[in-house]
């Protein structure tokens, strides 16, 4: 298994990117992000630069496991804009307490705990909510749409809450399918669709997942064409 490498704050922020709106990459086929055996294409921050890459994250039996602590993320090298389907699949550790982490969307400017972007939660029993940090735009229902300031982890941003919750129990399978069209997201848990939100900024980024407080395994990264 090829180890996780930390990258330094002063690498980071040399490669940190703009968040000017850019054009879409076109995703010509199904392609997977995380392939079964290592980090391939992949590199990850956290809070604590003491702490180890491989006591947080690893890869057994074909899952990519993270151990929630300390905060962070792993995200991919390659930079996404919009006009694709994600295809995330997780679940918590089963037999454990489920907790915090989430899916994240073009992830740029300075690097942090929890970055400027927009996370589809994972956050158990909230699947499907939206957010958009440190002034990351995004838009929705105004009847599920939030507006507050979270200080410096997670500046001014917005929540957009789920329609609906459609979960598997904890320490079982489930299926997040986000489809990004443009300055559109939509949002379905397991097969139904939870969320939509509109007016999202479109900044080339990278896809990120949290470590944020508990043990989440992952099968499954893949980005596909949106559908017809």
């Amino acid at each position: 298994m090829s180890a996780l490498r930390l990258i330094p704050t002063t690498a980071l922020l040399a490669l940190s990117l703009s968040c000017s709106t850019v054009a879409p990459k076109t995703i010509s086929k199904p392609r997977d992000l995380f392939n079964g055996k290592d980090f391939s294409g992949w590199e990850a921050y956290l809070v604590d630069p003491s702490v180890k890459l491989q006591d947080v994250w690893s890869v057994k039996d074909g899952l990519l496991i993270c151990k929630g602590e300390p905060l962070g993320y792993i995200h991919t090298k390659e930079k996404f804009t919009t006009d694709f389907k994600l295809v995330v699949e997780w679940r918590w550790a089963p037999g454990k307490k489920p907790g915090n982490s989430g899916v994240l969307l073009r992830i740029n400017g300075e690097p942090r705990g929890i970055p400027r972007c927009i996370e589809a939660q994972l956050k158990s029993g909230n699947a499907g909510d939206l957010y958009g940090f440190h002034g990351m735009k995004i838009d929705g229902d105004p009847a599920r749409t939030s507006r507050k300031s979270g200080g410096d982890k997670l500046g001014e941003f917005v929540a957009v809450k789920r329609i609906l919750t459609n979960e598997n129990p904890p320490g079982e399978w489930n299926r997040y399918e986000i489809l990004a069209r443009g300055a559109n997201l939509t949002v379905f848990v397991n097969g139904k669709k939870v969320n939509e939100a509109v007016d999202c900024d479109v900044v080339a980024g990278p896809i990120g997942l949290q470590s944020e407080g508990a043990e989440i395994h992952f099968r499954t990264v893949r980005i596909e064409p949106l559908p017809e």
